[in-house]
């Protein structure tokens, strides 16, 4: 290798090792042989292979990627939640007004009721009779002044009930609130890490030459095909033959009317879109709406056996449920890969499959 070629390979591997904080924990690659002096003995031990040094840039890039995956989706979570969150804090807050309403026209009946007993004297039923000019007329009336005792008692009631649910509305609307705040917390601390796992994937790659760059994405197109040809075969296909459901169809149709459009962290369209933003849309287009990210794909959605999938399915990758795909036949899937790629046709296989799981199950 040149030295000005190895030199720069060796600054790039110096910012790989940099930023392995940002990785998960357990992850750790070695730093680059030092390059050799003047004086060194020259010898295969001293200086690595180029290949061997873009193949451990590829597994850095792809562990960045991974990790900004997994942050996308913690943030798409969160992003979810304070949404519906919002919503329950609105739906809320118009109770509380309607129960303030309520209970200002409750206290009007209340101070009604009061000035009508000023205006009585307030005295007792049996001290109205006894005084009255005509006990007859009085007793004609007791009927309706038993009622309007009923009525002032229940409207004490009805007063008590809603002062104690605006309270509790209150209350819950307070805890809401702190949850809100909290999720909005998770949701700045995912994008920080999205931020952090990107810009650090990108400075390692502009490090590299541009027949770095090409060569490196030859390695990483020979590694999908290994893994591709690897998964084809154990024979998983030859049972294969399930045909796509009518919503299938339609979602397959949206999947790749999308083909070439940019992969956006956290996007669901119309014109980006992240891993689990496009399946969501693409079935939510088929009137089967799912949950936004690919954990939640793939803990709420049926699962099903790898032979017995079909057009329309999602394919979850990855022990962490951090990648999903839709299957679209012939061993292929429609994506969106990752940052700096385009929504693309893969092999199934050409990942870690964790399952299958089906939304019009």
């Amino acid at each position: 290798m040149r030295s000005g070629k190895r030199g720069l390979l060796t600054a790039a591997l110096t910012v790989l090792c940099a930023v392995t904080v940002l990785s998960a924990p357990g992850t750790a690659f070695a730093a680059p042989h030092p390059v050799p002096g003047p004086t060194a003995a020259p010898g295969p031990t001293t200086t690595p292979a180029p290949g061997k040094d873009l193949e451990e840039v590829r597994r850095r890039l792809d562990a960045l990627y991974h990790d900004a995956a997994v942050a996308t989706d913690a943030y798409n979570a969160a992003e979810e939640k304070a949404e519906k969150q919002s919503a329950e804090i609105v739906a809320l807050a118009k109770k509380i007004v309607e129960g303030q309403r309520r209970l200002e026209k409750l206290k009007d009946q209340a101070g009604a009721a009061a000035r009508d007993q000023y205006r009585t004297g307030g005295l007792s039923a049996t001290a109205q009779f006894l005084l009255s000019d005509d006990p007859g007329q009085f007793l004609d009336g007791a009927g309706r002044v038993l009622q309007g005792q009923q009525a002032a008692k229940k409207l004490m009631a009805d007063k008590a009930r809603t002062q104690k649910e605006l309270r509790e509305y209150a209350q819950d609307a307070s805890a809401r609130w702190k949850k809100l705040e909290e999720g909005r917390k998770a949701k700045a601390a995912a994008k920080k890490k999205i931020e952090q796992q990107i810009d650090a994937a990108e400075k390692l790659q502009s490090r590299l030459e541009k027949k770095e760059k090409e060569r490196l994405a030859r390695l990483e197109q020979e590694a999908a095909d290994k893994a591709q040809t690897a998964w084809l075969d154990t024979g998983v296909l030859k049972d294969v033959h399930g045909k796509a459901s009518a919503q299938g169809e339609k979602a397959v149709k949206y999947a790749t009317l999308q083909l070439g459009k940019p992969y956006v962290w956290g996007a669901e369209g119309p014109d980006s879109f992240d891993c689990s933003g496009l399946t969501s849309q693409a079935w939510a287009s088929a009137g089967h709406p799912v949950p936004r990210t690919s954990q939640e794909q793939w803990r709420q959605l049926k699962h099903v056996d790898v032979k017995d999938m079909r057009p329309g399915d999602l394919i979850i990758y990855f022990d962490d449920a951090s990648h999903v795909a839709m299957y679209i036949g012939d061993g292929a899937i429609i994506h969106a890969p990752r940052p700096g790629r385009t929504v693309t046709i893969a092999g199934a296989g050409s990942m870690p499959i964790l399952g299958v799981v089906r939304p019009d199950a």
